[in-house]
């Protein structure tokens, strides 16, 4: 190893609550272990989502172990708009740029709004030009709402996919909905996906529209939230209760499988 690869920081992959946009925020320590938020109380340099919520973020972090540095000194830099719009995980977007402060030293953190960065987020572009340039790529424990969904759902943890958001226009939804169906039940894939908040109620509307009776359908809301809810069963099964009134503002995550 040379000795400007030992100078060199690490590129620290971040969780973040899941509670972005929900009120009220429980303690930041109840869902992320303290070791990651000693690890991001040392990091001084940032590249995240948005400037504000990590502030916000970090500011919560400093209550519970103090920052190596006051929060209106952290260096913090936007990804760019056409990556939170287009997304970064098709390799198009070049991030090496930001990780100039990596390069002359310092350990630089990856954050994202909720949840793990890159994960169902933007940053994997980051994470590809780390490796490009030599850098440690470090991930640090935390909540990954894809993961505690699957767990909590009864469906096949073993064999699984996450295909992000589905369709808006409500007849290719309907459609994109019985291809991930047919392959789940071909398959025994369970297949997850996720759609903004304001949007779950039709979405989940749609899905007991255009799936098949016995097909199960999971849905998590407000995970590691005290308000917390999963419910788990056949499209037959969800037809036949009544619905159970929601925070339209919780993330959820949606799973449907044999």
């Amino acid at each position: 190893m040379t000795e400007a690869t030992t100078k060199r920081g690490a590129l620290y992959l971040v969780p973040a609550p899941l509670d972005f946009g929900c009120e009220p925020q429980p303690p930041v320590e109840q869902s992320v272990p303290l070791g990651t938020l000693q690890a991001a109380a040392a990091i001084t340099h940032w590249i995240c989502e948005n400037a504000k919520s990590a502030r916000a973020y970090l500011k919560r972090v400093d209550a519970v172990t103090p920052l190596a540095a006051p929060l209106q000194a952290q260096q913090i830099q936007e990804l760019p708009r056409e990556v939170h719009k287009k997304g970064d995980h098709g390799g198009q977007f070049d991030a090496r740029p930001l990780l100039a402060p990596a390069l002359a030293g310092n350990d630089m953190g990856l954050l994202s709004e909720a949840g793990m960065p890159a994960v169902a987020d933007p940053g994997s572009s980051v994470v590809r030009a780390a490796h490009e340039l030599g850098l440690r790529v470090v991930p640090l424990s935390g909540p990954v709402s894809l993961l505690l969904a699957l767990a909590a759902s009864g469906l096949n943890g073993q064999n699984f996919a996450f295909v992000g958001y589905l369709p808006q226009d409500a007849a290719e939804r309907t459609q994109r909905i019985r291809e991930l169906e047919a392959l789940a039940l071909r398959t025994g894939q369970t297949q997850l996906f996720i759609e903004t908040p304001y949007r779950n109620a039709a979405l989940t509307q749609a899905l007991l529209q255009a799936l098949q009776h016995n097909t199960r359908l999971s849905i998590a809301r407000g995970l590691t939230l005290a308000a917390a809810d999963v419910r788990s069963n056949t499209v037959k099964g969800w037809r036949a209760t009544p619905a159970v009134a929601a925070d339209e503002r919780a993330p959820a995550v949606f799973a449907i499988g044999r």
